[in-house]
């Protein structure tokens, strides 16, 4: 895994999208070549913008790709559904984004011709290119090969992530390492005991191991290796911390498994003056922009709510805030009046009978959320960042759930990792596994965590249609 602003990202899969980069560059060259080939030899036309236009067009196209999660499949998905069935949208959404780019900035235009032989080429590309990586990505040679330090309840539930066939990385098992201290959970014959006399070091390079994962519960007492674990990473042999194994196969942290040093001397939680700054650029800038773009959806949600229900066409609550400070988060009404008469506050829920018809096609699509750009501009909330809550639950959920105001370190935002990731939650249960990724945002934080969470809300807005 390589790890880019704090984000761990496949190796496989950043190497794909190099890859089809250049695939997508090169074929905006030939297909100009084709185009103007004079019998004798191709010529590329000499456009002032024609480098600028053929990056306009790889980026257009990747965007695309990775707002229709086409750089999260996993094995099996890959051998089910075949990559043109995903390929066309994506190319479609291309287009359309090109078109728009190309209306803005007429000079990067290039031609009608060369755009069709441009896409055919590209798709040829991408298709020969995915399936060389499904290919040779079901291999044991591009799997990494690993130790578990300890049998318990947390080496078991390591060995099952481990062995999950997703995202274009694999694992060849070693074994499980016995610890004195703890129950045997693994299956016996996946056990593995140290020669008498022999070292931790000689074991791994035995088994020809590259990564040994600390999956010890209790490490307290002489029977932890420290000393055996040292030597292996001199050796040059990985050695990773449970923790770390589970926020970089998971893109959370799981709080079970979180001791506070851990929290305390990792690395991540950037609060610096750059990244508060650059964050607050981009969320100013994107406010205006959206709020220009979507001026019109809104009033025309605004006259649906006032015909179906009447007015207020607005609903404002209060929410919790970064450092614990209470705001009124602005919202398009998508509840029945009175919706919560008795005076207690509620989750909503799934199919919840005080949404109105309205409502529910707009908390669909996300459009309910648009007036939050005004709590964004004044600086209350920002694009992303943990889903803000009402005190009445931020009260019970921080008694209840642990590191629970870590999340209120940070700018709540309009859309997050865990709405993208995890989805709806309407329980205490649910309010721990968004933590999870909640933590995993606040503490790897950045432009790039940033960027993908927003193609994944385009994604979740277009094809999974809720929260």
């Amino acid at each position: 895994m390589l790890r880019i602003s704090n984000h761990y990202i496949s190796k496989v899969v950043f190497s794909l999208l190099f890859l089809e980069v250049l695939i997508l560059i090169g074929s905006f060259y030939a297909g100009a070549g084709l185009r103007f080939f004079d019998g004798d030899q191709f010529a590329i036309p000499k456009l002032d913008h024609f480098f600028m236009s053929a990056c306009i067009f790889a980026a257009a196209i990747v965007f695309s790709m990775s707002a229709l999660g086409m750089y999260q499949i996993n094995f099996q998905e890959g051998l089910r559904n075949p990559f043109f069935l995903q390929l066309m949208p994506s190319f479609a959404m291309g287009f359309c984004i090109l078109t728009l780019v190309f209306y803005l900035a007429p000079d990067l235009y290039f031609g009608r011709g060369i755009l069709v032989l441009v896409f055919l080429i590209a798709g040829s590309g991408i298709l020969l290119a995915r399936a060389m990586f499904l290919k040779t990505s079901r291999t044991h040679f591009l799997a990494t090969r690993i130790i578990f330090l300890g049998c318990g309840a947390m080496a078991k539930e390591c060995g099952e992530l481990a062995v999950r066939d997703t995202n274009y990385r694999r694992y060849d098992i070693a074994g499980f390492i016995a610890v004195p201290s703890e129950e045997t959970c693994v299956p016996q014959n996946q056990l593995l005991h140290l020669p008498e006399g022999g070292s931790l070091v000689a074991l791994a390079n035995a088994q020809r191991v590259t990564e040994i994962v600390v999956s010890v519960q209790n490490r307290r007492g002489g029977a932890f290796p420290i000393k055996e674990l040292l030597d292996c990473k001199l050796y040059g042999i990985q050695v990773t911390d449970a923790a770390t194994f589970f926020e970089r196969e998971t893109y959370q942290i799981r709080v079970e498994s979180v001791q506070p040093s851990w929290l305390v001397f990792g690395g991540g939680f950037d609060q610096s003056f750059i990244r508060s700054f650059m964050k607050r650029a981009v969320d100013v800038v994107a406010s205006l922009s959206l709020l220009v773009v979507s001026l019109p959806v809104m009033l025309i949600t605004a006259i649906a709510i006032v015909i179906e229900d009447g007015a207020p066409i607005f609903y404002s609550q209060e929410r919790v805030g970064k450092d614990g400070h209470v705001f009124r988060v602005l919202k398009f009404r998508s509840m029945f009046k009175n919706a919560e008469k008795n005076g207690t506050p509620q989750w909503a829920a799934r199919n919840d009978p005080r949404i109105t018809r309205v409502g529910n096609i707009i908390r669909k699509l996300r459009i309910d959320e648009l007036p939050q750009i005004l709590n964004v501009l004044k600086g209350e909330m920002s694009f992303v960042g943990p889903r803000p809550e009402r005190p009445y639950f931020v009260e019970q959920l921080t008694e209840r759930v642990p590191y629970y105001n870590v999340r209120h370190s940070i700018k709540p935002g309009i859309t997050g990792w865990a709405q993208v990731r995890y989805g709806y939650g309407d329980t205490v249960e649910d309010a721990l596994q968004k933590l999870q990724y909640d933590l995993y945002y606040v503490k790897n934080n950045s432009l790039l965590l940033d960027v993908l969470v927003l193609i994944d809300t385009i994604k979740v807005v277009m094809f999974r249609g809720g929260r």
